[in-house]
Order: structure tokens, then sequence, then C-alpha cells
């Protein structure tokens, strides 16, 4: 395993110790953004390790905790513009939990929409590339020089979106794609935006490959069977990558 992911005594308790600070809360709060089930990695880690993931969908009106309770969040993937708050005003609440984290200095994850609605928040450019590609599919994943220590090599990992992100002010870059060279940021050492959705399971993809109007013949879209050949191919090592990435931001608690 990669020193990256490494987590010895020391470290641990250390988190624990600052957990203590906060009343040893375990509530992450995960913000969904459409009915499906709980069943990605995200869920099934924290629930695995510890913690008690909260699912919140402020879209259905779900008030979004902002308490000392809380010892992180989760900002998930979905299909709503970043920046059509008047549209959809819910979104400013998601700004203020989003706000929340980062002045509580606790882990805070987005993840597609969710990075984009970070690095939005922060000022910067979200939308449409103008070459007007799509990424849906399984697409290699590089490592930005000097970010090894969150992706040491290229991986496949899962993408479905065509909006994509610049980076916002004070964050590293620390992934590209061929199609899309923002792929991930950090802000400190607790805030992390994902372009990608490493979270999802073969089952989980497999409900957006279903979708009515899944975007095959988009361009840069991968059909149908080369996606079912590459997620055989990688979704293993993606999941391993994965699993280490949360156990740097989410420490085990048992």
């Amino acid at each position: 395993m990669p020193a990256f992911f490494r987590c010895n005594a020391a470290c641990r308790h250390s988190f624990i110790g600052k957990m203590k600070g906060r009343a040893m809360t375990r509530r992450v709060i995960l913000v969904r953004h459409s009915d499906e089930p709980a069943d990605d990695r995200v869920f099934a880690y924290l629930r695995q390790n510890g913690y008690e993931p909260v699912l919140r969908r402020a879209y259905a009106g779900e008030a979004l905790d902002a308490d000392d309770a809380v010892a992180g969040g989760v900002v998930y993937g979905g299909m709503y513009n970043v920046y059509d708050t008047a549209l959809h005003p819910f979104l400013l609440d998601e700004y203020r939990f989003i706000d929340f984290c980062m002045n509580s200095d606790i882990p805070l994850l987005g993840i597609c929409q969710g990075a984009q609605q970070i690095a939005w928040h922060r000022g910067a450019h979200v939308g449409p590339p103008a070459t007007g590609m799509h990424e849906f599919g399984y697409y290699p994943l590089y490592p930005a020089a000097g970010a090894e220590d969150f992706l040491p090599a290229p991986i496949h990992v899962t993408q479905s979106h065509w909006h994509g992100f610049e980076l916002p002010d004070g964050a590293e870059h620390l992934a590209s794609s061929a199609l899309f060279p923002n792929q991930a940021f950090r802000i400190g050492d607790k805030i992390y935006g994902l372009q990608f959705h490493a979270e999802v399971t073969p089952t989980g993809f497999g409900r957006v490959q279903n979708r009515p109007g899944a975007n095959y013949g988009k361009p840069g879209a991968q059909t149908r069977e080369e996606q079912d050949r590459l997620m055989s191919l990688h979704d293993a090592a993606q999941a391993a990558w994965f699993h280490g990435f949360l156990r740097k931001l989410f420490p085990p608690l048992i």
C-alpha cells in the first residue's frame, strides 16, 4: 500500500483526539441529488469504519446539518447546473453547508457535481467545454506533476459528465484526463473535489447506463460494449485506490 494511504497508530490517535474535541461525533452528511439506493463505496466505507453516514436530499426539502455533531460532508453528483441557484434555490443551502465544512476544518469531498459546486463557490468557472466533449464510461486518469501522493500511477476511472471546472483559488491540481484537464483538486488537506465517480459500483453504474437518454453517441462517450469491457478490466483497481483515498480522508474510528 502506498505511504499516502497508510494511517499508523499515531495518526489514528491524533484524529480521534480531534474528534473527542467535537464530542466524538461520527456523523458524516451525505448530500445526495437523487433517490437512488445508497449502495456506493462512500456509504459502505463509512458504515464499515465506525462512522454514521446520514443521507440528506436538500432538493427534496431536507435540512442539512451544520453543527458540532457533524464530522464531515460528501456532496455527490447530480443533474443540476451548479450556477442555477435562482432556478434551484436548494443549491444555496448546499453552498451554506459547503461553507460550514470548510470553516469547521472537517473533511469535505465533492464528487462530479459536488466538485463543480466547490469550484464554482470558490470563484472558478464551471460549464461545458468549448470542444463539446463528454466523458461517459471508463477513462484513464493521470496524476498531476507532484501529486503522486494522491494518485501514484494512472488508473481508469468511471466518468459521467459533460461539464468541467477550472481550478478554484488556492487549490492544488491533482489529476487530469485526455478530454478534461482538471479532474481532481484539493484545498488544504481536508477538502477534495473529484470530477470522476470512483464511488460508483458496477451495479450503480449499470443504473446510469440504463437511464433513458443516457449519453451514448455524444462526442467522447463510449459505447455500452466498451464501457462493460473496461469495467471488467479496471473496476477492481479503481475500488482499491478509492478505498485507500477514503482511509486517509476519513480515518477508521474502529
